[in-house]
C-alpha cells in the first residue's frame, strides 16, 4: 500500500504539474477554434495511445473493456466528461479568462471531497471540512462581489470531479481506460472534422506547417498527462487526489497574472485568500495524518 501511495503521488505530480503549464501550449494554437481543437486532440491522441497499448501488450484488455456493456457505458461517460472539460478549458485560455479556469481547478477538490464522502463513503476529518467550508466561502464571495456565478470555474470543477469518480469506478486499469475513451471519441472527432472540411470552415488546412505540427503535438500533450492521472486515481483516495490538484491551478494562476496580465482585483484577492487558507489547512491536516499513520508493524511514523 505504501509503494502504491508513493507511485500514485509521483504520477499525480507529473499530471497536475503538466496541466499547470499547458496554457503555454494552448496559447500557441489559439487560431484553431475550441471544438475543432478538441477534435484534433482526440485525432492525434489515437496513434500515441495505440502505440502505448501495443508496447504494453494491452490491446486484448482494451477490446474486452469495450465489449463489456457495463465498462463501455462508464467509459462513454468518462470520455464525454473529459471532452467537455477540454472544451471549457481551451475556451478559457483562448478568451483570456485563465484566472477563472484556475479558480475552477482550485474548487475541484471540494467536489472530490463531496463525492468521496457521499459516494465512496470516505471519512473526512474535522479540519478537512473546515477547509472545504473556507473554499466554498471564497467562491460565494466572488459570486456576490462580481454579481455573476463563475460558470467556467464551476463547469471545470464538476466535469473533472465526475470524471475522476467514474474512472475510479470503471474497474479498468489506467492504459485500458485511456485507450477505450480515445477510441470512443475517435469517430465523433472524425465526423466533426469532416463536417468542417465539407463546409469550408476547417482552420487546420489553412495553417502554416509549423502550426500544423503544433496541433498534431496535441496527441502527446493530451495522452501523457491523462495516463499519469489515471495511474494516480487508481492508487490514491479521491481526497488525496484533491491535494495534488492544487499544483495545476497554481501554475495556471501564475501564468494568468504574470505572463498574460489578467487583472487580479480586490474581489478576486479576497476570494483566493479564502481558498488559499483552505489549501493551507488541508495540507496541514494531510501532513499531520501522514505523520500519525501507523507503519505496517503498527508503530507511528513520528
Amino acid at each position: 500500500m505504501r509503494r502504491d501511495a508513493i507511485a500514485g503521488g509521483l504520477y499525480a505530480v507529473a499530471a497536475f504539474g503538466s496541466w499547470g503549464l499547458v496554457p503555454l501550449y494552448w496559447k500557441t494554437v489559439r487560431e484553431v477554434p475550441g471544438v475543432e481543437m478538441v477534435a484534433h486532440r482526440v485525432l492525434w491522441s489515437v496513434p500515441v495511445v495505440l502505440w502505448l497499448v501495443a508496447w504494453r501488450r494491452r490491446l486484448p484488455d482494451t477490446r474486452a473493456a469495450l465489449a463489456d456493456r457495463g465498462h463501455r457505458r462508464l467509459l462513454t461517460w468518462t470520455a464525454a466528461l473529459v471532452a467537455l472539460n477540454w472544451l471549457v478549458f481551451i475556451w478559457a485560455v483562448q478568451r483570456d479568462v485563465l484566472l477563472e479556469a484556475s479558480l475552477g481547478y482550485y474548487v475541484t477538490p471540494l467536489f472530490n471531497v463531496f463525492l468521496g464522502a457521499v459516494v465512496l463513503h470516505e471519512r473526512l476529518r474535522r479540519l478537512q471540512w473546515v477547509a472545504v467550508a473556507l473554499a466554498a466561502t471564497g467562491v460565494a464571495w466572488l459570486t456576490v462581489a462580481q454579481g455573476t456565478v463563475p460558470v467556467t470555474a464551476l463547469a471545470l470543477a464538476v466535469t473533472f470531479s465526475l470524471y475522476g469518480l467514474l474512472r475510479k469506478r470503471a474497474g479498468v486499469d489506467a492504459l485500458t481506460g485511456l485507450s477505450a475513451e480515445t477510441l470512443i471519441l475517435f469517430p465523433v472527432a472524425i465526423a466533426w472534422l469532416a463536417w468542417l472540411v465539407v463546409r469550408g470552415e476547417a482552420v487546420f488546412p489553412r495553417l502554416a506547417p509549423r502550426e500544423m505540427g503544433l496541433v498534431a503535438a496535441s496527441g502527446i500533450v493530451t495522452a501523457l498527462p491523462l495516463l499519469w492521472f489515471a495511474h494516480a486515481a487508481r492508487r490514491l483516495r479521491l481526497a488525496t487526489i484533491g491535494f495534488f490538484q492544487y499544483l495545476a491551478p497554481t501554475g495556471q494562476l501564475l501564468l494568468a497574472v504574470f505572463a498574460y496580465g489578467e487583472p487580479f482585483g480586490r474581489a478576486r484577492a479576497v476570494a483566493f485568500g479564502f481558498i488559499w487558507t483552505a489549501v493551507a489547512l488541508y495540507l496541514w491536516d494531510a501532513g499531520v495524518s501522514l505523520r500519525n499513520a501507523p507503519d505496517q508493524d503498527g508503530s507511528s511514523r513520528r
